[in-house]
């Protein structure tokens, strides 16, 4: 009988155990979700997010403008300014480069068509934001200088303004077509007493956008006033003109209400826009659609929290993860009309119904978190996403990497739509034509631009070809995984061997010495090297904050620093290092957690790597101190840009408790949950469940995970998982705890198929050298023979150093058992032994161009100061002296500079030559020194030689001086910041 009721007592606890998860409810709403979107969060610090109004994923973002240019501009808006200029139409969310603010209007009471900016009088106006709100879909403010009360509400390519003006008299409101960006064209047409059409075509970060735009006035037009030569004009007069001011008739000072439709394509199709969405409906109306079409939304993902009234800390985290849910849905944005026509990448006219149309694809932020959050809430986005890819592909000859209203802008690097597309088809997600989009992917890859041919041909970027060379070398080989892995589910056999030998090109740049992936200067180490430099042979970013991006090789990367001990060692030195850098001074490096950089993304994968080396606590730890200290309810609430969603979106799967390291590979890496209870709204009517057992501030660590009741001892969950809908169970504790400890329970991506060997490098030998160098080769590769040749003499086995002691081309390969690198050549130069140099001007390190002798080294640059081939000196005159060894006849003496205004190198302004014999007594070897307008203003990248000549006169000593131009002119981007100009120099001839 004992044993009886010993075996009904195991099943009951089996039967609960096993089943407890059937007791978990779904997370529920306990208002509307709307009510926890701050839409102000980044627009402060360097946010670069905007307040007002838009529709989820919408054409049409109606927002004021507060900035007119600057970095801090890019969105229009900025919480720190006291003055609006108007409301415009279109607004970019989160980018580092500023463009849109396209037909703005303002509110005002007299003719005036000067903005202010000048501190004159002007129709901007002063604003706080005590008088100032914004929900989604909707945004009111008081202007003060007028006391007018504005309102603002839209639908997905229309919107409506609702201006209250303190009194029937003097009602006008400005039409601006001339804000922020150059225009390339202008139209404002006057079709009745209540309408008014036309376009602006403008020239910013895109350089050809074109916007039509259609307008409905609530009240009759009483009078209008061109710009120039400011008469009123008749009703059907149309006039080329960038402004107008337009009076209203209204005389029971009723709400004035202007609906705006907008279109890529012509004004026919701002006015279907405008009709198909507003036209017939009261501002009320739109404003209630779009704040339900929000609420639906947002709904895809409810949170829940236990507390009971909710604590401040409580509502502060969950207005943190809606706000940033929110940013993941504003961007890309629709880009066709309602009838399904749209301007192509072409810029001519096409239709589809077929899929929607989108612009604004940020794809080297969002590859990494937005779109693998895509995959699991908005699939049916996402095959719109990729057939936009594909459209555009068949426009404009490729997939875009970064694309802007019809335009390429050839931002950023990588070729990140790929990774996007295998992602999405890994997922099952495939409504496109497949066999096209892997073709576009191979395409992407096959170019020759931006240094993909020495990729190709070399296995890696040299920094001597190609700027920012070791992060394009990085990223493009995980594209190629991507490309490889749907080429293995395609069953392309030929094309898997291709790529996956491509994907592990990281190890070309990895240097055995230091641990750090380095940059390649004419196949030695580019030197001197520091791994917190920023500079040119990375993006946005130092040798710290890319040398962890190898997603697709987690393992192979480990096996390269040593093992899962040193990898642990090195995220530990990248998390405690010091928090400063040193270099260029880069703006979009911050959220520094050591050199951890959060506020940009190729950091954003590093906190999760402890899972690969079973330590799982320290990911937790991490994540749980970026959610609560890098993300806040204010502001400067984002550490950075915050990048069309990328910043939001690492959030909003951080605080549920997982994140997508390696989009591709279908795994999702367990971090540490924020919330109790958090419910993801499947589109196939699933639900998957994630709740957090006994979580608080201190109880950060997870103890024991359970996935559909059954314990869960790997620290990764799979797409399927989440797809298939269920629970997932995390029981917290507070201390670090032995779950996914235990060697097999780690995530995994690792290359085992079609094994490259890594080039072989030259471990020292001066490039340029007097008398001879000694140069020794060697290899990352364990056990690799290395053969080299000089000349063209035959290659032999490396055994020991050699010496070089005339100008060399080495050539060199390594091999191992059946596997050969590609073969390496690397030219020797030989200086005059009797020619030296004495720099009285410190250059600066990245711009070294190899060393003390690059001005005299015989070797000349081109125009891309990137690839360090330029010497560099920051706001600092350049003092060289030539020593020849022993007097000569001098005929002829030249120099180069180098100007790129746009990255602040300019020209000296004036440029002496002097010669010597003892090195003591100077005297000029022209009468006047070369006069230099450098701060006049040019577009153009141009090398200019300057040169001296004289009757043939014996010297010793050459000096040149050449002056700082210092602070930049009143024109330049970088003068409000004080910014200080570069002399970039090259070659001394003497001759």
């Amino acid at each position: 009988m004992r044993n009886v009721l010993f075996l009904c007592f195991i099943a009951i606890l089996l039967f609960f155990g096993c089943n407890k998860n059937n007791n978990l409810k779904p997370a529920k709403k306990d208002q509307p979700l709307t009510n926890y979107v701050n839409t102000f969060i980044g627009t402060g610090g360097h946010g670069h997010t905007y307040p007002g109004a838009t529709m989820p994923f919408g054409m049409m973002q109606l927002s004021p403008d507060t900035r007119l240019e600057g970095w801090d501009g890019c969105s229009g808006y900025h919480y720190t300014d006291e003055y609006i200029y108007g409301f415009s139409h279109t607004h970019l969310s989160g980018t580092g480069i500023s463009d849109y603010g396209d037909v703005l209007l303002m509110p005002t009471n007299k003719v005036n068509f000067n903005n202010g900016s000048d501190g004159k009088s002007g129709y901007r106006a002063h604003f706080s934001h005590e008088n100032e709100s914004a929900e989604p879909g909707y945004y009111k403010v008081h202007l003060d200088s007028t006391d007018i009360d504005v309102e603002l509400t839209v639908s997905k390519r229309s919107g409506i303004h609702k201006y209250q003006f303190p009194s029937a008299k003097n009602q006008y409101v400005v039409l601006d077509l001339a804000h922020r960006d150059k225009l390339l064209g202008y139209k404002i047409d006057k079709l009745n007493d209540t309408e008014i059409n036309g376009y602006r075509h403008s020239a910013a970060w895109a350089k050809d956008q074109r916007l039509f735009y259609h307008i409905k006035f609530s009240h009759p037009i009483k009078n209008i006033v061109y710009d120039d030569e400011g008469v009123a004009v008749s009703k059907n007069y149309k006039f080329e003109s960038k402004k107008a001011v337009i009076q209203f008739e209204n005389p029971n000072n009723e709400p004035v209400f202007i609906k705006t439709g907008i279109s890529a394509v012509d004004e026919v199709g701002a006015y279907k826009n405008l009709e198909a969405e507003v036209l017939n409906k009261d501002f009320k109306t739109v404003k209630q659609e779009a704040q339900q079409a929000w609420e639906s939304q947002l709904e895809k993902i409810v949170i829940e929290s236990t507390s009971t009234p909710l604590s401040d800390q409580d509502l502060d985290k969950k207005t943190n993860f809606y706000s940033a849910l929110y940013h993941t849905m504003i961007a890309p944005n629709i880009y066709q009309d309602v009838d399904g026509r749209y301007r192509g990448m072409d810029l001519e006219i096409h239709q589809t119904k077929d899929f929607d149309y989108y612009t604004v694809f940020s794809l080297w932020d969002t590859y990494r978190t937005a779109h693998p959050l895509y995959t699991i809430i908005e699939q049916d986005k996402t095959n719109d996403f990729i057939n936009t890819f594909l459209a555009k592909y068949d426009e404009g000859g490729i997939m875009p990497m970064w694309d802007l209203s019809g335009n390429y802008t050839d931002c950023m690097i990588g070729y990140h739509a790929v990774p996007v597309v295998a992602d999405a088809y890994l997922k099952g997600i495939r409504c496109y034509d497949t066999e096209k989009a892997f073709e576009a992917m191979k395409h992407s890859a096959t170019r020759d631009k931006f240094g993909l041919e020495a990729y190709k041909n070399y296995g890696f970027i040299p920094v001597d070809e190609e700027s920012e060379s070791v992060s394009k070398t990085l990223e493009y080989a995980y594209d190629d995984w991507t490309i490889a892995q749907m080429a293995k589910a395609m069953n392309k056999d030929d094309d898997y061997k291709t790529y996956i030998q491509r994907a592990q090109y990281y190890k070309n740049v990895f240097d055995p010495s230091s641990k750090f992936m380095r940059g390649r200067f004419r196949n030695t180490w580019f030197a001197p090297f520091d791994p917190y430099e920023v500079n040119f042979n990375y993006t946005e970013a130092n040798s710290w904050q890319y040398s962890f991006y190898v997603p697709q090789d987690i393992s192979g990367f480990t096996d390269l620093l040593g093992g899962k001990d040193a990898l642990e060692a090195q995220l530990d030195e990248l998390f405690s290092a010091k928090s400063e850098t040193s270099g260029r001074h880069q703006s979009d490096i911050t959220g520094l957690i050591g050199q951890y950089a959060h506020g940009n993304e190729p950091s954003h994968h590093m906190a999760y790597l402890y899972n690969f080396v079973n330590k799982p606590h320290k990911t937790q730890e991490k994540v749980h101190q970026i959610l609560t200290e890098l993300y806040k309810n204010d502001p400067d609430g984002v550490s950075g840009n915050e990048d069309c969603g990328q910043m939001s979106a690492w959030y909003v799967l951080s605080s549920m408790g997982f994140y997508s390291v390696t989009p591709g590979s279908n795994q999702y890496i367990i971090g540490a949950p924020l919330f109790d209870k958090a419910t993801i709204n499947l589109e196939n009517e699933k639900q998957f469940n994630i709740t957090a057992h006994n979580l608080s501030d201190t109880n950060k660590y997870v103890e024991y995970v359970y996935l559909n009741g059954e314990k869960l001892n790997n620290t990764y969950i799979t797409h399927k998982d989440i797809m298939n809908g269920g629970n997932l169970e995390f029981h917290m504790t507070d201390n670090p705890a032995v779950w996914g400890s235990r060697d097999g329970q780690e995530p995994k991506t690792e290359i085992t198929d079609h094994i490259i060997l890594p080039s072989p490098f030259i471990e020292k030998g001066d490039i340029t050298f007097r008398g001879s160098t000694e140069v020794v080769l060697n290899t990352s590769e364990k056990d690799a023979n290395i053969f080299y040749a000089i000349n063209d003499e035959d290659f032999q086995l490396y055994k020991t150093p050699f010496i070089i002691t005339e100008d060399t081309k080495v050539k060199l390969y390594s091999e191992k058992d059946d596997l050969k690198s590609p073969v390496l050549t690397t030219p020797f130069y030989k200086i005059d032994p009797d020619l030296s140099i004495t720099l009285e001007s410190e250059f600066a390190n990245q711009y070294s161009a190899g060393g003390n002798d690059a001005l005299i080294d015989g070797i000349r640059s081109t125009k891309n100061y990137r690839t360090g081939s330029w010497q560099g000196y920051h706001d600092t005159d350049l003092v060289a002296t030539v020593d020849l060894g022993k007097l000569k006849p001098i005929n002829l003496i030249s120099v180069n500079f180098l100007q790129d205004q746009g990255a602040w190198i300019f020209y000296p302004t004036e440029v002496k030559c002097l010669g010597s014999v003892d090195g003591k007594q100077f005297f000029p070897i022209e009468k006047q020194p070369r006069k230099i307008d450098a701060a006049k203003k040019s577009n153009n990248i141009e090398i200019k030689e300057v040169y001296f000549k004289q009757v043939p006169k014996k010297c010793r000593y050459i000096k040149i001086i050449a002056k700082k131009l210092g602070e930049l002119p009143e024109w330049h981007l970088g003068y409000p910041m004080d910014g200080r100009s570069w002399i970039f120099a090259d070659e001394i001839s003497i001759k």
